[in-house]
């Protein structure tokens, strides 16, 4: 099996694009995919959060749900609103957000290559959503999450690119939050056949985003595997940006109380494994090993004590060594995935977030993470690691609905 394949993509009428186009499944709420669905028929939302066509009190995970997305996807085709390509193809997708941009290529990964280990993950999953991934894609027979992947350097890969997207896009979506999201269609079969044979000469691939979603496409194609018979379902649907073009923002830590210390002996503690000084502004830390602390009305600067640094690419990650230093040995929170004292921030939200949660009163402390390095998460999957919960908030995110993948 090839690492990644051409497919006959389902995506929106050129004209429909931006009515189809949605924020991932997993980044809103039932709640706010309702008010985001609003008034809008065509909405990918429909198919990725069906419950919002449900009654408000209805169980996310129950039978009805993946069986109104089943209807909604049907009811979406009919009307024209969705069409499948008749041939397998590629597609170039561009995200712009402010002054970043990000251009990769939408292709159906191969889930062997992934069981293998050639497509690298760094978390762990839980079985509540990947089971919930699972009856998903069973349900709509098509995967429509896209996984988010990165392929380390390739001059050759970066150039053929360039050559797909060197035309205007077939779909050019400006969404609510402002960020644009356009779409080239690969035809050339010589440029399809570039792609292919580039992509089979890297040594691996790494999951970003959607460790959930790679981990049921793998459940799905053990189930439906044929011998000797190639399947639809033997692949999963990916979009691949070079490593040096992906943005991870920090994802940053709050926490309810100071385990019975009060601040002075809380900064005494902080002081042994890292140098505390007083801060006139908001700390947004500039180097790893470089933490903001913020107190009631107060920031901090943190910086690591160098002897503390450690070759193991886990235990040397800004996050863990705050977990490993602050969080377990001063705060007494070992379980970051269950300790209720915990919560986190992604670094979308801004500085300004963290005080809020302080100030309201709700939180004791906000600690200000210097964003984890794709050096750093390839150098984990490399070595067959998992990284701490929280790690990586990647932005931009990318849209549900503009290409899913048809598991027949």
């Amino acid at each position: 099996m090839s690492l990644i394949k051409p497919f006959r993509g389902l995506r929106p009428a050129p004209h429909h694009a931006t009515d189809v186009a949605a924020p991932p499944y997993d980044v809103l709420s039932t709640a706010e995919a309702r008010v985001r669905a609003a008034g809008k028929p065509w909405s990918f939302l429909h198919i990725s959060k069906p419950e919002i066509d449900l009654p408000p009190d209805t169980d996310p995970y129950a039978p009805a749900v993946y069986a109104k997305a089943v209807e909604n996807l049907a009811k979406m085709m009919q009307a024209g609103i969705l069409h499948r390509d008749s041939q397998p193809l590629y597609y170039a997708y561009r995200i712009e957000m402010g002054n970043h941009t990000q251009t990769g290529f939408v292709a159906a990964a191969s889930v062997a290559a992934y069981d293998a280990g050639r497509i690298k993950k760094h978390e762990f999953t839980r079985p509540d959503k990947e089971d919930d991934r699972v009856r998903q894609i069973a349900a709509l027979n098509a995967q429509t999450g896209p996984v988010l992947l990165a392929y380390p350097d390739s001059r050759q890969a970066d150039g053929l690119l360039a050559q797909a997207c060197a035309g205007a896009p077939v779909a050019e979506v400006v969404a609510d939050d402002s960020i644009r999201h356009s779409i080239w269609v690969v035809s050339d079969e010589t440029l399809i056949a570039d792609i292919t044979a580039a992509f089979e000469a890297m040594h691996a691939l790494y999951i970003a985003d959607g460790h959930h979603r790679s981990a049921a496409a793998s459940r799905i194609a053990a189930a439906r595997r044929k011998p000797d018979a190639e399947q639809a379902s033997d692949y999963f649907l990916a979009v691949i940006f070079p490593q040096h073009q992906m943005k991870i923002m920090d994802y940053n830590r709050v926490v309810k109380d100071l385990n019975g210390l009060s601040g002075d002996e809380f900064l005494a503690r902080v002081g042994k494994c890292y140098a505390v000084a007083p801060a006139c502004d908001a700390v947004k830390p500039s180097c790893p090993g470089e933490v903001g602390l913020y107190l009631p009305g107060r920031w901090y600067r943190l910086n690591i004590d160098p002897k503390l640094f450690v070759a193991d690419p886990v235990a040397r990650l800004d996050v863990s060594l705050l977990s490993d230093h602050v969080l377990g040995p001063v705060l007494g929170i070992t379980d970051l995935r269950r300790d209720k004292r915990i919560d986190f921030v992604g670094g979308i939200r801004g500085l300004p977030e963290l005080e809020k949660r302080v100030n309201s009163g709700d939180m004791a402390a906000a600690f200000a993470m210097y964003p984890t390095r794709m050096a750093d998460l390839m150098a984990v999957a490399d070595a067959g690691q998992v990284m701490p919960p929280k790690s990586t908030w990647f932005e931009p995110k990318l849209a549900d609905g503009l290409v899913s993948h048809v598991l027949d």
